[in-house]
């Protein structure tokens, strides 16, 4: 990942879309008005901030890329008020065209400490005149020979149209340029061919006429985007959900990373910028979604339209990627922090095998097993039954060795990557905490009979079925010593 962030201030990034100024009144309220029931605010301060497509390229410049932003703005202070916010920023305004015959686009919030009491817009949304479109178009295409990438924010203001679309994308194809897209609306068809979309759950479910809400459905909805739209990529925001980042046929469910939530506004302006930089700066599509996840996760903790600084962003990246101990035990603790460090194995694009079993008297069919199911992936993670979940099973002289001692042995092999205790009798909260990409049981199951083999289904897991070595078995081998003994 320090690679990949270490590109970006080389990274040079055209932002089109609806540019906005975002105004804050700050206040309080003690009381309500004796002229209508609403809440009197106290002017305290006002504060202006890059709203929209110009919060995409204030997040950029604040990660180090090299910026220019096309867009359309009104002829009035807002418009210069943003310029100078641009150029303070270090990003190139040069292509924000003016246009008199409307304003530049506004969003006023009256905030009282940190909740929002109201918000007033000034916009006009109307489709851009030609003449306003030529002289936009003429500008993005000067701009964009000296760019690795486009994104396009679209808030639904009129400025991105199919005409525009179609343009941009004629034009970045034959140039290797990657176009990432922040959509807006119900029809995507305008965005037909773009490299990567990157709708929430609500705009993906209403694009697509589909449910996108559970993990199921929003894999359907994100697999029906890239079929009927020709894209290679989709990720689908999904609040304190996190993010699905599909990849041709591979996918990845990412928890949200954020601590504490102040305010959402601007979150996916931040994922989307820092996603697309990272993928124009050649970062791989699962490490640039990650760490475009965390950096939403960074300014959500700030109030108002923010953003996510390089040095942040590292750290947070740092912290994600501490190493993990192998041996984890029972407990509502434990149980969050193995459900983390499986979300961290999926970022970084690693596939999760999980089994299970009370491995008292760990013997050669046990080692084979577990060699065969850690073949399957790229990371093992054993759920181990805790003492009093054995003696449930096997009974009041099992186990035979306890299971601290039963941890370590396992986590000796070099099969097993991870040793997770359970106190239940089946190891189906322990999976559902963890998302395995593969479960495996023996052979002498079937796998219907598998413990959490319909959960593993539903977020697009396996069961794999493991041959067994023959005349091996911890109550055979017991058997045996206790024969021993009485002779």
């Amino acid at each position: 990942m320090d690679a990949a962030l270490d590109r970006l201030p080389k990274t040079r990034v055209l932002v089109l879309g609806d540019v906005m100024l975002d105004r804050y009144l700050w206040g309080d309220v003690d009381r309500i008005s004796p002229e209508a029931p609403v809440p009197v605010v106290r002017y305290v301060r006002e504060e202006t901030r890059a709203g929209g497509a110009a919060n995409v390229a204030h997040n950029l410049a604040a990660l180090g890329c090299k910026v220019a932003l096309c867009g359309v703005v009104g002829q009035d202070s807002s418009a210069e008020r943003l310029r100078a916010m641009l150029a303070d920023m270090g990003a190139d305004a040069s292509g924000l065209i003016p246009d008199s015959g409307r304003p530049t686009t506004e969003k006023f919030r009256i905030m009282a400490g940190q909740q929002q009491m109201l918000r007033v817009d000034r916009e006009d949304a109307r489709p851009l005149s030609a003449s306003i479109a030529a002289r936009l178009l003429e500008r993005l295409s000067a701009l964009a020979r000296d760019c690795d990438g486009i994104i396009v924010s679209d808030y639904g203001k009129g400025l991105v149209s199919l005409a525009l679309m179609e343009k941009i994308l004629a034009f970045a194809r034959p140039a290797g340029l990657p176009v990432v897209v922040d959509p807006k609306g119900m029809d995507y068809a305008k965005y037909r061919g773009a490299t990567c979309m990157t709708p929430n759950e609500s705009e993906a479910a209403a694009a697509t006429r589909l449910p996108a809400f559970t993990d199921a459905e929003a894999l359907a909805a994100a697999q029906a985007l890239r079929s009927q739209l020709d894209l290679p990529r989709v990720c689908i925001t999904r609040g304190a959900k996190g993010v699905l980042a599909l990849d041709g046929d591979v996918h990845r469910f990412l928890p949200a990373r954020a601590r504490e939530v102040y305010d959402v506004t601007g979150a996916g302006d931040t994922f989307i910028a820092t996603f697309a930089a990272l993928l124009f700066a050649q970062a791989p599509f699962f490490e640039a979604v990650e760490l475009g996840n965390l950096a939403a996760g960074v300014v959500v903790g700030k109030l108002g339209t923010a953003v996510a600084t390089r040095q942040e962003l590292a750290a947070a990246a740092a912290e994600q990627s501490a190493p993990a101990r192998k041996i984890f035990g029972p407990g509502p603790g434990e149980r969050r922090a193995l459900g983390e460090l499986a979300d961290r194995l999926r970022a970084q694009g690693k596939r999760l095998v999980f089994t299970n079993g009370c491995f008292d008297l760990l013997h050669a069919g046990h080692i084979q097993y577990l060699q065969e199911s850690r073949a399957l992936g790229d990371a093992l993670m054993v759920g181990l039954n805790s003492d009093g979940s054995v003696r449930r099973l096997k009974g009041p002289t099992r186990p035979v060795i306890g299971q601290e001692d039963r941890a370590h042995l396992l986590a000796a092999l070099a099969a097993v990557d991870y040793v997770a205790i359970f106190e239940e009798d089946t190891p189906l909260d322990l999976l559902r905490a963890v998302k395995p990409a593969v479960l495996t049981k023996g052979a002498d199951y079937s796998v219907d009979t598998v413990v959490g083999h319909e959960e593993v289904a539903q977020w697009g897991g396996q069961v794999r079925l493991i041959p067994l070595k023959e005349n091996r078995s911890t109550s055979d081998l017991i058997d045996k010593i206790v024969a021993g003994a009485r002779r």
